[in-house]
């Protein structure tokens, strides 16, 4: 990420900051979030220092990154004791964990590199939970009726537009919740995890937004919904969603453009 946070720099002319923060599962969920937090909050204070415009910054993550990134400009809405975000960058980013069924789930779970079971894979051990349970989970058998009931106007396929659905799409049966697994798994329900779990009351006061999206990611539909509960309360945002595109695709160009003078 050095390599892509310096394409970042040069041609923005910006100052980037690239938050080292603690990996998982040696330092579980949520030490990552706190380190970006506190890192962000330490550059809230100091931008001056570093010649910066306190009231210009913005936030940016891309994959769980742009997790993070959701996550942080969430945790500060409510801060008065600090500049506000100019604005979020999120890059395909994982925002819920509700439905792994969803439209880009279903048409890209075999599209490299982040396949549909690597995604619940990787979820589970950043919160230290059994992978035994993946099947279930698929199932949506981890989400309680309550909570099904809560988080369905936020997190539904009814929410995708259809161009979107017209790709191998079919709509998943219900299975009855285990209250084993329900419980097992509510740390993933929190909104460090799945920013678009959020009350409105946050998501109504987050910054500008600029989402980038790719066809052929098992997370673009994270995107869109998010983009949509966004609009809804007024935020505004750029959309970008790249037809032909994959997830990492960012890194990948970054790279070439880097490499390209020197080949």
């Amino acid at each position: 990420y050095e390599r892509t946070c310096r394409y970042f720099c040069r041609k923005t002319n910006s100052v980037v900051v690239s938050v080292g923060y603690h990996l998982a599962p040696e330092h579980p969920f949520p030490a990552q979030f706190e380190d970006c937090l506190t890192a962000a909050i330490h550059f809230l204070r100091t931008a001056q220092d570093h010649g910066v415009n306190p009231s210009r910054i913005v936030i940016c993550g891309d994959s769980s990154g742009g997790t993070l990134a959701a996550a942080v400009a969430q945790a500060l809405v409510n801060r008065r004791d600090l500049p506000k975000l100019r604005a979020q960058i999120l890059i395909y980013p994982f925002l819920q964990c509700v439905d792994f069924n969803l439209p880009s789930y279903q048409q890209n779970e075999r599209v490299p590199i982040l396949l549909k079971e690597r995604t619940l894979v990787l979820g589970l051990k950043y919160v230290n939970i059994d992978l035994g349970i993946i099947k279930e989970v698929f199932k949506g058998c981890h989400v309680s009726e309550d909570r099904r009931l809560k988080y369905q106007k936020w997190v539904s396929p009814d929410n995708i537009p259809h161009e979107f659905k017209t790709r191998g799409y079919k709509p998943s049966p219900t299975y009855l919740p285990s209250k084993e697994i329900c419980e097992m798994i509510k740390s993933m329900f929190d909104p460090v995890f799945s920013p678009l779990l959020a009350e409105d009351s946050v998501i109504a006061q987050l910054p500008e937004t600029f989402i980038l999206t790719c066809e052929f990611d098992v997370l673009r539909d994270d995107g869109l919904l998010y983009k949509k509960r966004l609009e809804d309360h007024g935020v505004k945002v750029t959309w970008c969603h790249l037809q032909e595109g994959f997830h990492g695709i960012v890194s990948a160009l970054s790279l070439k453009f880097l490499y390209a003078p020197y080949s």
